[in-house]
């Protein structure tokens, strides 16, 4: 029987490409550069690769849903966290309308990828809410 091999690839950007990340706006900024431009019209998640210096060193866009939700697979999340050797991640997903709190499932997703990163020595930094006209950060808010 012959099986598939499996293959990890990552290409960190150069030193001088990367961006610091000292506050939310920071994030948000980054994010609005990689966004989609379905941000009015369908959810979606990215995920945003930290190294211990909190410097942005990859995103990944992990789900694509409809007008009111996405999935969000831990188990995709974490192994793109664990291949790029992450230190911390920020999570971001977009509500097409317009509303900036933060859903009961919204909180509860962020309170379960805080604990699995905690035992995966993986910090969740942020969880951003973003839409066309502003963003929210569930960290500045207390959520994380």
């Amino acid at each position: 029987m012959e099986l598939a091999e499996i293959k990890v690839s990552y290409q960190p950007p150069a030193k001088q490409d990367r961006i610091k990340v000292t506050c939310s706006k920071d994030a948000e900024r980054f994010l609005r550069n990689v966004w989609s431009d379905q941000i009015e019209f369908q959810e979606e998640m990215y995920l945003i690769i930290c190294n211990r210096a909190n410097e942005i060193v990859g995103y990944k866009k992990l789900s694509s849903g409809g007008m009111s939700g996405c999935i969000v697979d831990l188990k995709i999340l974490f192994g793109v966290a664990l291949q790029c050797a992450a230190s911390g991640i920020i999570l971001a997903h977009n509500h097409p309308s317009g509303n900036l709190e933060p859903s009961k499932a919204d909180i509860e997703i962020t309170k379960r990828i805080k604990e699995v990163g905690k035992i995966m020595d993986i910090i969740l930094l942020d969880h951003l809410i973003v839409s066309v006209g502003g963003f929210n950060s569930m960290s500045d808010c207390g959520f994380i």
